[in-house]
């Protein structure tokens, strides 16, 4: 039976690895997969997802105007799998265009993602795959300062912590450090430096 997956994770969890590992799975066995990734996210380029290990792939970028279910429907072949990475910039429409394709094309749905921005607010794709993802799973990672699991995406600027701004900015290490909460709001990051 197919089902709506949501894997979200603070930066640096290895989303975007594990999503190119299952389209590997998937296609070693000669199943054809639907990969994309939000035009929003463009740091290695629209429509590319990149992992911080190095590995990458040129896949189909999700655009405000894209419609996910017409673009899967037209496939012409067997979808054994749709993977998206960068979830959570999707829309709500994308988000219930997603349930179409399980609900009624009966191929199972693998999203990867952040749930919290930098204040800690829902992202509008992460808020609506938590309401209707049939399985949801944390990827875990560690904090930037301790041991401790990261909740939590610290913004920095400067070597500074960052509380508020847009909500979308694009970055990397440079820009985000995934924390626990008590480092988002006692960030160590003049005592241990930035690394």
């Amino acid at each position: 039976m197919a089902q709506l997956f949501f894997k979200y994770g603070a930066m640096n969890s290895g989303k975007s690895i594990d999503i190119l590992k299952v389209a590997h799975n998937y296609e070693e066995q000669g199943k054809k997969v639907v990969l994309m990734t939000s035009g929003v996210d463009d740091r290695s380029g629209i429509g590319v997802i990149a992992s911080r290990i190095g590995l990458s792939r040129k896949v189909q970028p999700v655009m405000l105007d894209t419609n996910i279910y017409d673009y899967v429907r037209q496939m012409g072949e067997k979808i054994y799998c749709v993977l998206i990475d960068e979830a959570q910039f999707l829309k709500k429409k994308h988000v219930l265009q997603l349930i179409k394709i399980v609900d009624e094309l009966h191929i199972p749905v693998m999203t990867f993602g952040l749930k919290n921005d930098f204040k800690n607010e829902l992202f509008e794709g992460s808020k609506y795959l938590l309401i209707y993802a049939d399985k949801i799973e944390e990827m875990k990672t560690i904090c930037w300062f301790c041991g401790k699991k990261a909740t939590m995406n610290l913004r920095v600027h400067d070597g500074q912590p960052v509380y508020e701004g847009k909500q979308v900015q694009i970055g990397g290490n440079e820009s985000y450090y995934p924390v626990c909460r008590y480092h988002y709001f006692h960030p160590e990051i003049q005592e241990k430096g930035e690394r």
